[in-house]
């Protein structure tokens, strides 16, 4: 059998229960319905700016399309969990903001990072979720930065992410010796290389390491632009 569910014109978060015939089961989807990409008003949306996607996807590849449109992250939603380990407001852009701001998130980065997750758990390293560094990117912000025209981040489809289980605000200590460093970097950095390896959906496409400077830790990049590339 199946089931259809027609979502409903006013974007915002509509969770959908899913039972069991016999009542024994049941599943909570989180359903977001976006903001089109046409409501853009110049480099803004409702006062939150995103800035100019490129023209021309790169390549012509269609992860770097235009998104379809953005969700809506408010007080009341952002909380709320986009996939068992993972809060919808660690995928924030760093921009300032008021109480509008938006989001793209690639549910196949989200795959990527649970899967990334369980990986890290079974060889021996506490982790409840990564601290997501960097998630989502407008336009803007990543311009703002330097950063390549073309960033994943911008399509909500890479994570910059470390282990912080003491919630100091940098990488656990992964190799024990004392210093938080580019070699626990390279720790982590294994595991997403051994688990990118091994699966078989294809899901890992970037992996970096990054080491430590004056604004922050040691991190580990990984996006999901469906080929390899390591750095």
């Amino acid at each position: 059998g199946h089931w259809e569910w027609t979502s409903p014109p006013d974007p915002g978060l509509y969770p959908i229960q899913v039972v069991a015939p016999d009542g024994a089961a049941e599943v909570i989807l989180q359903a977001f319905v976006v903001v089109p990409y046409d409501r853009l008003q110049g480099d803004f949306l409702n006062g939150y700016r995103i800035g100019r996607y490129p023209e021309k996807p790169l390549r012509g590849l269609a992860d770097y399309r235009r998104p379809v449109g953005f969700v809506e992250v408010t007080r009341e939603n952002e909380d709320v969990m986009v996939s068992p380990h993972f809060h919808l407001k660690q995928f924030l852009c760093k921009q300032p903001a008021d109480s509008q701001r938006y989001v793209v998130l690639n549910d196949r980065l989200l795959l990527a990072l649970e899967q990334i997750l369980e990986r890290v758990n079974q060889a021996g390293y506490r982790a409840t979720t990564f601290h997501i560094m960097s998630g989502y990117r407008t336009p803007a912000y990543n311009r703002s930065l330097g950063n390549v025209n073309y960033s994943l981040h911008q399509w909500g489809a890479a994570a910059d992410i470390f282990i912080d289980e003491n919630e100091d605000g940098v990488m656990d200590d992964l190799n024990g010796d004392g210093l938080i460093d580019i070699h626990d970097a390279e720790v982590l950095y294994q595991i997403v290389d051994d688990a990118a390896r091994s699966e078989s959906q294809g899901l890992i496409g970037g992996l970096g390491k990054y080491p430590s400077t004056a604004s922050h830790g040691p991190f580990v990049h990984v996006d999901v632009r469906g080929r390899k590339a390591r750095w």
